[in-house]
């Protein structure tokens, strides 16, 4: 699959690019696609939620009222939880929700993921480019040309901390170097920008 390789003004240089075969050429498997999103979503979540039970809360263990003659139900703690205040049943507890995956398992719905943007034709290649110095302004200009839209993924092929300081602040522009590329990230951009050589560090 070839496509053309633009310029920061979002003119065709006239040249263009094999896709490399191996990687958005493939058959797109969505099962793995599905598990590293689920993986990669897991792994944000923080797991501190926390409730106290019957056993953890501070109150007295007295019995608060007699065992008859009141016309209600036999009770002999205030942590019971039918009581305001009183613990939580099977309330949620710390814990780790960290899924693991083979790394070919990985690898291989990162691919099909870039793959089936390929496949969309959210792909966009851009001749290499950088910044004397960190300026927002300048990365605007790039992409207003390039006609940036919502949620928009550069992919660079090292990074770059003036490219990364100059677009990081725009809402719907995600800026990432081809080893901290994933799956995630790739499902989630309307529209991907490769830097001309970060296509030759993918494969």
């Amino acid at each position: 699959m070839k496509i053309d390789v633009l310029n920061i003004k979002g003119v065709s240089t006239g040249r263009s690019i094999e896709l490399p075969e191996n990687v958005f050429g493939i058959e797109p498997n969505e099962h793995t696609i599905y598990l590293a999103v689920k993986q990669y979503l897991a792994a944000q979540r923080q797991g501190t939620h926390k409730a106290k039970e019957k056993g953890e809360v501070w109150r007295t263990t007295k019995k608060f009222k007699k065992q008859k003659g009141t016309g209600g139900a036999r009770a002999g703690s205030l942590k019971s939880p039918i009581f305001k205040g009183g613990g939580t049943v099977f309330g949620p507890r710390p814990r780790n929700y960290d899924i693991f995956l083979n790394k070919k398992v990985k690898t291989l719905a990162k691919f099909s993921a870039l793959a089936h943007k390929a496949n969309q034709g959210s792909l966009i290649v851009v001749e290499d480019f950088t910044f004397d110095a960190p300026k927002t302004k300048d990365f605007v200009d790039v992409a207003s040309s390039l006609k940036f839209g919502r949620k928009t993924l550069v992919v660079l092929p090292d990074y770059d901390s003036n490219v990364y300081l100059s677009g990081r602040n725009l809402p719907d522009t995600n800026i990432v170097s081809v080893n901290d590329l994933n799956t995630y990230e790739v499902m989630n951009a309307n529209t991907i920008v490769f830097l001309e050589s970060s296509l030759s560090k993918v494969k």
